[in-house]
């Protein structure tokens, strides 16, 4: 055994585990709004639960990941602590899938070309060739995403053969078969082996393949490898509780001690059951038997599935004694806390709910600058000084969320790979500050009526019919604003520039009516200074309900995206009958309402 061994054993154990990382971050990166939906879909009833969490876990190929994701979305409150049960317990069932594509290296091929094809010598090639190929030379989509798949698997069973090849020359010393003699003489040694390699490794499913590439070169007994075995549940359940801690609330941290809990019972179910079996004469046949990389990756399934079994109809138990070990939290004082709380570090890795998580924010965001416009607008009407207390609070809501969802954003683009996936990124990093500025505009016509009682003013009857008027075009805008986001709606974003174009000509008009009432004397310069403060604000609201829907046109068609200027001034120069037709149908609806000007009046004289 020479240090060059060395070297080739932990070159082919960084590939392997590189490779399981890239195969399950595209695998991820490419499904996570679909494991979402699912996950979403979970009911209390415990069995679905588990063949969720099974089936995801097969997909992401990591335990790790799929647990960690639940936690979050308990955390977010898209999940129950009780949902979240069978998803943990399924998804260490569902973790064995990798040991079971592992054991392909043991596959015989004799005389059949087709199972040649399955032999990693073949597969991984094979695997490498595709993969580059789709990463290179398609250009479809996803076919990025499906390449870096096709190349992580490649890169795995590279790095098994490798560390294969390795392991070998340990064997001929009998080193190895030595060590895991005196594990199975010395359970608690096999055990924390096992423990603490998954714990570096932070992967079930690469511990147990390193145990399977040891197994194909040197002699495993059975009583030493399902030890070991035990141990990496217990290893790979710390590190994941670990992770589910970091940031979390107290639900958040349940999901870490039930995973930590539920693998403690099994690792105990399942020694007891093999001594006992041991102790009567049961297991005479297997318990010195050499193991193979196929029979590893058989009893990790069985001991996983049977625990699974026995165990789920504990559940109820579980979140029980999670709930009386981790206390609640104190309630937050911020009753925006749950958008806060759905900005969690764990979704990151995983963009697409990461970017679900800032919809959310933002969605939040919009509704309460709206609502902030609408009460400010009211204060004009009959001041409460309550509601000017409400405006203020919401206001500073606000500015939370903007700060919280800014700061989350800017930790993704490291972790983006889908185009599509940045193309939201950069629409929901203008959307914050569209979403914020729009709060503050509400904040100033607040002020506006706040300052207005206290020196005891107050608009005149035509100024106010006029601001009712307004605020009946801004609730158009606001409906229509709403759902281009919310929903993005096409049709509904295309409705926003004409009705925009109409705030802009009604705010001229205005301002010219007011002129026209302070030389009948029917205003003062102090309060006509505030009435047009107003105007200039729902002005600037109408406006950014504009760039909210230039921002979702192009992102339902991107090809707009360099052309969003070139398009509004071609709208404006009449370059779509729909928009023109429905200019001048609002024009005709908002200005006939307004109330008539004197016709005696010198400037109106003026102007005709």
């Amino acid at each position: 055994m020479s240090i060059f061994n060395i070297i080739s054993l932990l070159g082919g154990l960084a590939m392997f585990l590189y490779g399981i990382r890239l195969m399950g971050d595209h695998l991820k990166e490419d499904s996570s709004g679909t494991l979402k939906k699912f996950m979403e879909k979970v009911t209390n009833n415990p069995v679905k639960a588990f063949i969720t969490g099974a089936l995801i876990t097969a997909i992401i190929q990591s335990s790790n990941a799929t647990i960690i994701l639940t936690a979050g979305l308990v955390a977010a409150g898209i999940l129950t602590v009780r949902q979240s049960l069978g998803i943990i317990i399924g998804a260490n069932v569902g973790t064995t899938i990798t040991g079971q594509i592992i054991r392909l290296l043991d596959v015989n091929p004799g005389s059949s070309s087709f199972l040649r094809f399955l032999q990693p010598s073949t597969l991984a090639p094979l695997a490498l060739f595709i993969g580059i190929v789709l990463i290179l030379f398609v250009k479809v989509p996803k076919s990025k995403s499906v390449g870096g798949i096709f190349v992580g698997f490649g890169i795995l069973f590279t790095g098994l053969l490798n560390m294969t090849a390795s392991v070998s020359v340990l064997s001929e010393s009998g080193v190895i078969s030595n060590l895991f003699t005196i594990m199975g003489d010395r359970m608690w040694l096999g055990y924390l082996i096992g423990a603490g390699v998954a714990l570096v490794l932070q992967s079930a499913s690469a511990t147990i393949g390193i145990l399977q590439a040891f197994a194909m070169s040197s002699v495993i007994p059975f009583k030493s490898a399902y030890i070991v075995i035990m141990g990496v549940y217990l290893g790979v359940c710390i590190n994941t509780a670990l992770v589910c801690s970091i940031g979390a609330n107290a639900n958040q941290r349940r999901v870490g001690l039930i995973n930590i809990i539920y693998n403690l019972e099994k690792t105990a179910l399942t020694i007891a059951v093999v001594q006992i079996l041991h102790a009567v004469g049961a297991l005479n046949n297997l318990w010195d038997a050499p193991m193979n990389s196929g029979t590893i990756a058989n009893a990790n399934t069985i001991f996983n599935l049977v625990c699974a079994i026995v165990l789920l109809p504990t559940v109820g138990l579980l979140e029980k004694l999670a709930m009386r070990l981790v206390k609640d939290d104190p309630k937050p004082e911020n009753r925006y806390a749950e958008e806060l709380t759905a900005l969690n570090p764990v979704f990151i890795a995983t963009p697409a709910l990461a970017l679900n998580s800032c919809y959310e924010t933002l969605k939040t965001m919009l509704r309460l600058a709206f609502s902030n416009v609408r009460k400010a607008l009211a204060q004009f009407e009959h001041y409460e000084p309550v509601v000017m207390l409400e405006i203020s609070e919401e206001e500073e809501h606000i500015d939370i969320l903007t700060d919280a969802v800014t700061s989350y954003m800017s930790q993704l683009p490291p972790h983006i790979n889908e185009p599509n996936h940045m193309q939201i990124l950069h629409q929901y990093n203008k959307l914050v500050n569209y979403f914020e500025r729009i709060g503050d505009h509400a904040m100033n016509i607040a002020e506006t009526a706040d300052n207005m009682d206290k020196q005891n003013r107050a608009f005149s009857r035509e100024a106010l019919e006029e601001l009712r008027i307004c605020g009946r075009l801004l609730e158009r805008l606001f409906e229509h604003t709403t759902q281009a986001y919310e929903k993005r709606d096409l049709e509904a974003a295309l409705h926003i520039e004409p009705l925009e174009e109409v705030m802009d000509d009604l705010v001229n008009r205005l301002h010219d009516n007011h002129i026209v009432r302070m030389h009948r004397g029917e205003c003062d310069e102090p309060t006509g200074v505030f009435y047009l403060d107003v105007l200039n604000n729902l002005e600037r609201i109408s406006d950014l309900c504009s760039d909210v829907g230039v921002s979702v046109v192009t992102r339902v068609r991107p090809e707009m995206s360099a052309l969003a200027h070139n398009y509004i001034t071609a709208l404006h120069q009449g370059s779509s009958d729909d928009y023109t037709r429905e200019y001048h149908e609002a024009h005709d609806e908002y200005f006939g309402a307004l109330p008539t000007v004197p016709a005696d009046d010198p400037l109106t004289e003026t102007k005709n």
